[in-house]
């Protein structure tokens, strides 16, 4: 039982990357409109619809940390585990830190609305109005503080041993509907991670490992048989016989001898 097999755990970290995006796009929405008359007013009005009541409800009831905004696991369909892990949000740091990312946004929001103007000829948001603009920003610093707080939780969660698992209560449907923010469309069903077993082949005895058998090198072809050398006695032994007179001479001898 750990926390690391868990995937959306680890999805929720897509946020590291995903926050600056966030605040770059944060930049053009501001850049297409002029500020008012009152821009430092505006920016805390903007702050407080978009960072701070979203903190003090996110601090009351923690983002399920099984839910991706727009989709989420289905309450029923959550493994015990995963429930375990729900009751470990109500911890006294994350909510502090949930608080942090909520009050650091205030200067974020401040910076950017005054370099707004240097994005002004790239924005696709121009001649936007300053109300339309104010509240687009907001929407998204709420996006902010939800993937911030899912950010911490993840990194937190993840870190928890299998023994403090071991140890807490799993938490109800009735406390999650209650306790927690649950956000999306319940069609989540990830399987959790397993690490790929490691067949070991099966050791064998020294006195059993028989001696590979030795290579044969390949017998080589037969040498022809010697040839006999002639004796030059048996040359010279050899009597030419004299030629024999063709048998027409002898027959015309023949033919002389009868009257």
């Amino acid at each position: 039982m750990t926390p690391r097999s868990e995937p959306l755990l680890w999805l929720q970290l897509i946020a590291l990357g995903v926050l600056p995006l966030e605040a770059l796009l944060l930049l053009l929405v501001l850049a297409g409109s002029d500020p008012g008359p009152l821009p430092g007013l505006e920016r805390l009005l903007c702050w407080a619809i978009g960072a701070l009541a979203p903190a003090v409800l996110l601090a009351r009831r923690p983002a399920d940390v099984w839910s991706l905004l727009l989709l989420q696991t289905p309450l029923r369909g959550r493994r015990e585990l995963q429930r375990r892990l729900s009751r470990l949000q109500a911890a006294p740091g994350l909510a502090l830190a949930t608080a942090g990312g909520a009050a650091l946004a205030l200067p974020l929001l401040w910076w950017i609305d005054r370099q707004a103007a240097v994005a002004a000829p790239i924005t696709p948001f121009a001649s936007c109005p300053r109300l339309v603009a104010l509240l687009l920003a907001a929407l998204l610093l709420v996006v902010m503080l939800w993937q911030w707080q899912q950010l911490i939780q993840s990194l937190w969660l993840l870190n928890r041993s299998p023994e403090v698992l071991a140890a807490t209560r799993p938490l109800s449907l009735e406390e999650l509907e209650q306790q927690r923010l649950c956000l999306g469309l319940p069609l989540l069903l990830p399987e959790p991670l397993k690490r790929p077993e490691v067949v070991m082949p099966p050791e064998a005895n020294p006195g059993e490992a028989e001696d590979p058998p030795e290579t044969q090198a390949p017998e080589a072809p037969p040498a022809p048989p010697p040839t006999p050398a002639v004796e030059p006695s048996a040359v010279e032994a050899v009597a030419v016989e004299p030629e024999q007179p063709p048998e027409e001479a002898e027959g015309s001898d023949l033919d002389q001898e009868i009257p």
